[in-house]
């Protein structure tokens, strides 16, 4: 179903695919495992297999159905590229998207080798904007690198949560960057100066900067709940978006 969010960058989510499997530390704390197993206890449709990669067809043209544009996050349960999920199924989510140009459709993922092979055969469309996350070098910089090989107009990386400090980045052919630490009872640390480092790289490369979320862990350096940490980097919001001036059809801007 698709669903209002709290999440800063979107408006909605639109789970046609829910469930994933981990493949990287970022994953180790996987807040939509969680939530997926807690959806299942309380018997919410479509999570009765709780985390388990599950299609949800039912679900595909959700998006159709709403007249009002809006921006919508991409399997925030799961991972669209995901190397079970089929190619013809991948296709049917960007055909819905192909087909509603009045939204706005973000996609994340951390399997940037497939989401590259599934676009060599399919052009992606000006309403959709692609992403990876970045949670470290190892697993997160090469993703970059096949991000940027995508024809598409917005390119953004989800850089959360950020683990460690990543040093020199090539952010060539990447519109938008955001960046948030890691939440919940087990969270690791983000350090301010891993995050400056991000944002001075993006104003020296022209690129939108948005500051997420502290998470687990302030700015101080100690452990609180995430609300308390809050979203303010330097005393203030970062809360920039790509500039959209070259895309006829412009995407909504995210009002917050």
């Amino acid at each position: 179903m698709s669903t209002q969010t709290s999440i800063e960058w979107t408006e909605q989510t639109w789970n046609p695919t829910t469930g994933c499997t981990k493949v990287s530390p970022g994953c180790q704390h996987c807040y939509a495992g969680t939530m997926a197993r807690r959806l299942k206890a309380m018997g919410v449709k479509g999570y009765e297999k709780g985390f388990k990669l599950t299609l949800q067809p039912h679900r595909l043209y959700e998006p159709l159905r709403r007249s009002k544009p809006t921006i919508y996050f991409v399997n925030s349960m799961s991972d669209l590229f995901h190397e079970k999920i089929q190619d013809t199924y991948i296709r049917q989510v960007f055909d819905v998207m192909k087909n509603a140009p009045f939204h706005t459709f973000q996609v994340l993922n951390k399997r940037a080798e497939r989401m590259v092979e599934f676009f060599k055969s399919y052009n992606v469309s000006q309403n959709v904007w692609l992403g990876v996350t970045v949670e470290n070098r190892e697993y997160g910089l090469p993703r970059i690198d096949k991000l940027r090989q995508l024809k598409a107009y917005i390119r953004f990386l989800s850089i959360e949560p950020l683990l460690e400090d990543l040093g020199k980045l090539d952010l060539t052919n990447i519109q938008w960057v955001i960046v948030g630490g890691e939440s919940g009872p087990k969270a690791r640390p983000m350090k301010l100066e891993w995050i400056m480092n991000i944002k001075r790289q993006c104003k020296e490369q022209n690129v939108s900067f948005f500051f997420k979320q502290w998470g687990g862990w302030g700015a101080d350096g100690k452990k609180r709940a995430k609300k308390a940490n809050g979203r303010l980097l330097l005393g203030r919001t970062w809360d920039d978006v790509p500039d959209l001036s070259h895309i006829s059809n412009k995407p909504l801007s995210l009002t917050n």
